[in-house]
C-alpha cells in the first residue's frame, strides 16, 4: 500500500454550471487546506459508467504514486449501493460501487477494498442525493491527512465489476467497437495495435482494412494531418488504440457514429 498523498484528482459527470464541483473542492479544504486537487474532467455524459472506466484507464497511471483518485459517476446514489475506498500498490480509488473501478481492479496489483462506513469521516446530511460532498469528498481528504486505510470501513470482497469490452474475432474478422469520443470527434475504439498484428498475421496481408458505418478503410495513416480531405480515415493513437478520423472535421458528427458502434477489421 502506497502512502497517500494530498493530491486529489476530481473525476465526475456534475458540469460546470452548478455547485457540486464547488461543494467537493470546499470539504476537501476545510479537512486538509494543504491537499492539491486535479480536476480529471466535469464533462462525463450523466451516469456514463463505460465513458467514464475508458477515460479514467487513460489517465490516472500518470499520476505520482500515492495520488487518490475520486471518481463520482454515481446513477444509483442513495440507494444501497457500497461507498468504496481501494488501496492498489499504486494508488488509491474512491468511488461507488457500480463497476466504475472494473478495469482498475484488473490492471492494478496488491488491491485492497474498504466500504466507507465510519461516519466519523463523513459528512452528516438530512438528505442522500450527494454522496460526492457527504462521502467521497471527506474520505480523499481524511486519507489524504493520514488517517488509517482501515479506519475507514469494513473490508469488501465482492466488488460491482462490469466486464470490459473487449474485440472479438467472428468467421476470421476481428469484431470491436468505439469505446470513446472525444471533442474533437474523433472516435476511439477498443482494438489495439497489437489487435492489428493479429489480423495481419492471419489475414496474410500487410494492410489491414476497416469497415464502419458503411465506409471501408483501407490501411492506416500515420498522423491527423495526413489523413484525407473527404473521407474517413484510421490511425495508431498515442494509447494505441485504432482511431477513425476525419481531417480537421467531426468524424462523429459527419458520419453520424457514436459510442458503441461496431468496426470490424480484416
Amino acid at each position: 500500500m502506497p502512502q497517500a498523498l494530498p493530491l486529489i484528482t476530481l473525476l465526475t459527470d456534475f458540469g460546470d454550471r452548478d455547485y457540486f464541483v464547488a461543494s467537493m473542492k470546499g470539504v476537501i479544504l476545510a479537512i486538509n487546506p494543504a491537499a492539491r486537487i486535479v480536476d480529471l474532467s466535469h464533462q462525463i455524459a450523466p451516469h456514463a459508467i463505460a465513458e467514464t472506466a475508458h477515460f479514467l484507464k487513460s489517465c490516472y497511471h500518470y499520476f505520482p504514486e500515492g495520488t487518490i483518485h475520486v471518481i463520482v459517476i454515481d446513477p444509483g446514489v442513495g440507494t444501497a449501493r457500497r461507498a468504496l475506498l481501494v488501496s492498489t500498490a499504486r494508488y488509491f480509488f474512491i468511488a461507488p460501487d457500480n463497476g466504475l473501478l472494473s478495469g482498475v481492479l484488473e490492471r492494478e496489483m496488491h488491491v485492497e477494498i474498504r466500504q466507507i462506513e465510519n461516519a466519523q469521516y463523513r459528512l452528516a446530511s438530512t438528505g442522500s442525493t450527494f454522496d460526492g460532498r457527504d462521502v467521497f469528498a471527506p474520505a480523499a481528504a481524511w486519507l489524504s491527512k493520514g488517517v488509517p486505510f482501515a479506519s475507514f470501513g469494513r473490508s469488501i470482497h465482492d466488488p460491482v465489476r462490469c466486464p470490459e469490452s473487449v474485440p472479438e474475432w467472428n468467421n476470421g474478422e476481428l469484431v470491436g467497437r468505439i469505446e470513446y469520443v472525444d471533442r474533437f470527434g474523433n472516435l476511439i475504439s477498443n482494438v489495439t495495435a497489437k489487435h492489428l498484428e493479429e489480423v495481419r498475421s492471419i489475414a496474410k496481408h500487410p494492410t489491414v482494412r476497416i469497415r464502419i458505418g458503411g465506409h471501408t478503410i483501407e490501411g492506416l495513416v500515420a498522423s491527423y494531418e495526413e489523413s484525407a480531405d473527404d473521407r474517413p480515415c484510421a490511425l495508431i493513437n498515442s494509447d494505441a488504440y485504432v482511431e477513425i478520423i476525419l481531417k480537421q472535421a467531426s468524424a462523429s458528427r459527419i458520419l453520424g457514429i457514436g459510442r458503441g458502434e461496431k468496426l470490424t477489421v480484416y
